[in-house]
């Protein structure tokens, strides 16, 4: 890894593409996450598939981006291919209350087994 970051653009064509220093591993993250190489004169080129639609490859470019940076690469990722946050509107994900894991006592008629 050098001081050079992995940039991830949307390209001229509309293309997702990944410009930069691309190592092995680097080459490998990017493979997992659904990139393709394919050989140039000047080097490789790294790109999503093509026609699969806008929100999927966004989806991909920032959890690509979110592994590299995990793998601690300095990466770039275009504002056109982040995310959006979930919304404010969205409702709160339920949380257990303390009421769960509170000591129950047994119904009636069943007995606990003693310890010998």
């Amino acid at each position: 890894m050098n001081g050079e970051p992995i940039r991830i653009i949307r390209g001229r064509g509309g293309q997702v593409e990944v410009e930069g220093a691309v190592d092995a591993f680097a080459a490998s993250v990017l493979a997992r996450a659904g990139f393709d190489t394919y050989p140039t004169l000047r080097g490789v080129w790294i790109r999503l598939p093509f026609d699969l639609g806008r929100t999927w490859e966004n989806e991909h470019a920032s959890w690509t981006a979110e592994m590299l940076t995990a793998a601690r690469y300095h990466v770039d990722l275009d504002q056109d291919l982040r995310v959006a946050p979930p919304s404010a509107s969205a409702p709160p994900a339920q949380r257990r209350t303390k009421a769960a894991m509170t000591v129950q006592t047994a119904p009636p008629g069943t007995s606990r087994r003693q310890r010998r």
